[in-house]
């Protein structure tokens, strides 16, 4: 009963698709989490974008095939999971942020991407109530979509378990056992399981697993806060980036979007992080971001806010996902430092990370797939859109 063809650590925005696509793929899984359910953890913080709009190649083949899995996800097991495509909108009031935008289009139309440049009329159109004055025009992806994270996240968990997946929570990792380069059990604060793979999908504790296991792999989380309003009439497609930096001088980008329910949610990017767990809501946040909100589109000063809060974002030092198997462990399979886009990335990366396990190479271009190794230098160039 302690033995499973694979063991993943994390019931979260990874760990659960991974579950899924290993199980359909007849691997005996056990997915381990110390909370008491899965997506407990950072899932329930995001706002649930999920979008290929990226620049890093990597990050747009496994968004691509995150989209693939959620757009067909109800049709596939009959699970709604607050699908909605309504695309992502970048509008561009200064000439720095349209010349950012306008230099990646070519890279993300190689990977076959539907996104184009608009004039600021297309703009108004896609994002109804947008302020006029200073707009340049912007970037929109009408393939791109929102989710619900907690929806999905549940669904995952019962697919999974449908299949035979096993899922042990309130159970803590404790450390390996291991025969050389090789780890045979994991340890748990209840008990003890052998595996022939081991996937580490921790979120923000994905550092403590790996050095269990000897390897020293930078991911560090940091917080950001996100709000909800209460429902109000659809009328908002995409959700909506603003890549300038606000005019308080503490936050650089912002984003928004109507869910599938109706409630806007919304979340910014502080300039100067916080480094750390600490999931306590600040005084400064509502603010911020209802003066960014309200000068972007004047009618959200009818909103009424629901609900805020605070989440992590495990980063890495490139600001890039750490997925595939480090050279000195030979059966640990990482799917970690997703820089706070472990929601959209994670259907993708668990695609892959059960192709590795049972095939022996990624679903994607190999060749992509390797710059996000755990064995990389982590001193590349940070993607444009993070």
């Amino acid at each position: 009963m302690n033995e499973f063809d694979v063991i993943i650590i994390g019931a979260g925005s990874v760990g659960c698709p991974a579950a899924y696509f290993l199980a359909k793929e007849g691997m005996r899984v056990l997915v381990l989490d110390e909370l008491a359910s899965s997506g407990q953890g950072q899932n329930k913080a995001a706002i649930g974008g999920v979008r290929a709009t990226h620049s890093d190649p990597a990050k747009i083949l496994l968004c691509k095939q995150s989209l693939d899995v959620f757009g067909s996800w109800k049709e596939q097991t009959g699970s709604d999971i607050g699908f909605k495509k309504g695309g992502y909108c970048f509008p561009v009031y200064r000439e720095q942020e349209e010349k950012v935008l306008k230099g990646i289009l070519p890279v993300q139309k190689r990977f076959n991407l539907n996104i184009d440049w608009c004039d600021a009329d297309e703009i108004r159109k896609v994002v109804p109530g947008i302020n006029p004055e200073g707009l340049i025009g912007g970037t929109f992806s009408p393939d791109d979509a929102q989710v619900n994270p907690l929806l999905a996240s549940e669904s995952f968990t019962s697919e999974a378990k449908s299949l035979g997946a096993v899922f042990h929570y309130r159970e803590s990792v404790r450390g390996f056992i291991m025969e050389g380069n090789r780890i045979t059990a994991v340890n748990t604060d209840q008990g003890t399981y052998r595996a022939e793979h081991v996937v580490n999908a921790a979120g923000a504790h994905a550092t403590q697993v790996c050095e269990m296991a000897g390897l020293r792999i930078p991911v560090n989380p940091d917080s950001h806060e996100g709000g909800i309003s209460a429902p109000v009439k659809p009328f908002l497609g995409p959700l909506v980036v603003d890549l300038r930096p606000g005019p308080e001088g503490k936050t650089s980008n912002f984003y928004f979007g109507q869910n599938h329910e109706g409630a806007i949610i919304f979340c910014y990017t502080p300039c100067e992080i916080f480094p750390g767990e600490n999931r306590i809501s600040t005084s400064e946040f509502m603010p911020i971001i209802a003066r960014r909100l309200v000068t972007l589109i004047p009618r959200f000063k009818h909103l009424m806010i629901r609900r805020i809060w605070r989440g992590l974002y495990p980063m890495t030092p490139d600001a890039l996902p750490v997925v595939g198997k480090p050279r000195s462990v030979e059966n640990l399979y990482l799917a970690i430092g997703m820089c706070g886009q472990g929601f959209m990335l994670g259907p993708g990366v668990g695609i892959n990370i059960a192709s590795l396990i049972c095939r022996g190479k990624p679903a994607i271009d190999p060749e992509v797939f390797a710059t996000l190794s755990p064995d990389r230098e982590f001193t590349g160039k940070k993607e444009a859109l993070k």
